[in-house]
């Protein structure tokens, strides 16, 4: 079977003012230089620290609310990427629209829940070759829960959809919701969507015995005439690729040779 289917104050501010209030004049003009920029250091890391373990106990609270939903979704995201399901969860319980998980599961919730699996451009300190410590940004594979409006697509987009407004349970979600992946490896979206159906969607369509209150099935005209028009639609798609991937070659003309030909009036007449 196919994977695809499946806080703080401002220190500066404060400082000054108090500064002012009590000399007239800015409080570093009173304390040594060296003992500002020590102050200033320790209370950066504090405040990395402090933030540090608040992503902790983030974290923690919401590995605590993993059920056998999340599992679900784990477990097929685990399957479709080629990732662990301990990376897997480790990258969901750490994203900052984990909320978004709850409110798919929850009774008239969202439809869709995205995930993009993509290089990100990660910042990583190089003190080593640079001697400021400055930032480089370098390109990793990422997976993040997105709505899918703000982050171009750019390489594998798994998603969950939902087939009824009933809450999710632990019970339910292998009926209630369907897995798939989308695969725009380079940006090729065109491509992507062409294999996808052409592959994928058309092939379990061609081989779904059930279509609900259409008791006929695939011998119902209504159901074929549905089939014939995703296989144009594939048809149409993969020859507009074909298209724009071979443009148009315009033929190289001796502009000069062509011109010194045109010897008068109706010469350019011809021409046009």
């Amino acid at each position: 079977e196919s994977k695809y289917l499946r806080h703080g104050g401002n220190l500066k501010t404060r400082s000054t003012e108090l500064g002012s209030a009590v000399t007239g004049s800015s409080l570093t003009a009173i304390l040594p230089a060296s003992t500002t920029v020590k102050k200033g250091i320790v209370l950066s890391s504090e405040s990395r620290k402090e933030l540090a373990k608040q992503a902790k106990v983030t974290k923690e609270e919401r590995r605590a609310q993993i059920d056998g939903r999340h599992r679900y979704l784990i477990s097929r995201l685990a399957d479709g990427i080629d990732l662990s399901e301990q990376q897997v969860e480790e990258t969901i319980i750490s994203d900052d629209k984990f909320q978004l998980i709850e409110q798919f599961f929850a009774p008239c919730g969202l439809k869709k829940l995205l995930f993009f699996y993509q290089d990100v451009l990660q910042e990583k300190s190089n003190a080593s070759s640079r001697a400021d410590g400055s930032m480089n940004s370098l390109p990793q594979k990422k997976l993040f829960i997105t709505m899918g409006s703000t982050e171009n697509f750019t390489g594998t987009c798994a998603f969950f959809l939902r087939t009824s407004d009933e809450v999710i349970t632990a019970s339910n979600i292998s009926q209630e919701v369907n897995f798939g992946m989308f695969d725009c490896t380079n940006g090729n979206i065109l491509q992507g969507l062409e294999f996808f159906l052409s592959q994928i969607m058309l092939p379990a369509l061609k081989s779904q015995q059930n279509w609900g209150a259409v008791k006929e099935g695939l011998k119902n005209t209504q159901i074929q005439e549905f089939l014939y028009s995703v296989d144009k639609f594939v048809g149409t798609l993969s020859s507009s690729r074909q298209n724009i991937e071979d443009k148009i070659q315009l033929a190289k003309v001796d502009i000069d040779t062509y011109v010194r030909n045109l010897q008068n009036p109706s010469d350019y007449i011809t021409a046009g």
